[in-house]
């Protein structure tokens, strides 16, 4: 009975390792809805985690019932296993315990790393910046033109004194816009279980695959928030001549690790991006996506829930 729910989980967690990462970070669409594909990447890790785990889960305590919560509950209640327990009964359930107490405690490891980074970076720069002409932005006497953003509980947005040099107030403007929007919209967060899953499984190349994904999705939705606020008739081209100057100058030099900068990542296709936009996502496709996230989230829940015999 058990033994068919933890063939079907591990087959998703197979499908979830390697060949829908793959696709989705092969396909055109998320750029053009990076807000929607993001919340697809999260579904997949999170689905993929829960059915690797779940399919040990489930073939280790098969011997104590025909249901995960029934098996789990007589292992916590005493209760004799209802068939033999045999070796492999063992060795998964040993896996189960190791692999979810890695994944967690990558997790926590980079979530405490990265916050004191943060906590450092923002401490040793409060020291050095001093007030912008750009409300809630800081300004780094640094010859170099770089923008990033510290978040937190105390978020800190700083510009360098080369990078408010080399640009106009418009193209200021829309840096500082885009950096509030990774502040705004938490995007430190969608982050950090891909940091931790690429972390935990250095071999998987769909982790590595997968976090290179989302870091391009983050920046290019903060792209896309900032256009919302930006004034002027071409704020596209002000923000993608930002984005070049600040590429140009510096790239990702001078900026603290945990920050996110308007530099992060793929500069080239989001310039592109900016200036040839392309065609949104109709509704009915992003009804379809939003439904196929949630379905990756509720097949593998349903499949450790519900009985086998179902």
């Amino acid at each position: 009975m058990l033994p068919a729910t933890a063939a079907a989980l591990a087959v998703l967690a197979a499908l979830l390792a390697w060949p829908v990462p793959a696709l989705l970070a092969r396909a055109r669409w998320p750029r053009r809805d990076p807000l929607v594909a993001l919340v697809c990447w999260q579904a997949v890790g999170l689905a993929g985690g829960l059915s690797i785990i779940g399919a040990l889960l489930v073939h280790g305590l098969a011997p104590w019932g025909s249901s995960l919560p029934e098996a789990a509950w007589s292992v916590v209640t005493g209760r004799s296993a209802e068939a033999a327990v045999r070796g492999d009964h063992w060795v998964t359930l040993t896996l189960a315990g190791v692999l979810a107490a890695e994944l967690v405690g990558v997790l926590l490891l980079s979530w405490v790393r990265t916050a004191r980074a943060r906590r450092r970076h923002r401490d040793l720069l409060e020291v050095l910046v001093r007030p912008s002409t750009q409300p809630d932005a800081r300004l780094l006497e640094h010859p170099a033109p770089v923008a990033f953003c510290i978040p937190g509980a105390r978020p800190l947005l700083v510009l360098s004194s080369g990078m408010v040099a080399e640009l106009d107030d418009a193209q200021l403007a829309a840096v500082v816009a885009h950096e509030r929007a990774h502040l705004r919209e938490h995007h430190h967060l969608y982050l950090l279980p891909f940091v931790a899953w690429e972390a935990a499984l250095p071999v998987l190349l769909a982790a590595a695959r997968a976090h290179a994904a989302v870091r391009t999705l983050v920046e290019m939705r903060a792209d896309d928030v900032a256009l919302g606020s930006l004034p002027g008739p071409a704020p596209r081209r002000t923000l993608a001549q930002a984005i070049v100057v600040a590429a140009g100058g510096a790239g990702g030099a001078g900026v603290p690790s945990g920050a996110l900068a308007v530099t992060g990542s793929a500069v080239g296709a989001r310039v592109v991006r900016l200036l040839e936009p392309p065609s949104p996502v109709p509704a009915w496709a992003r009804a379809l996506a939003l439904l196929s996230a949630g379905l990756l989230l509720l097949v593998p829940t349903v499949l450790l829930l519900l009985p086998a015999a179902l």
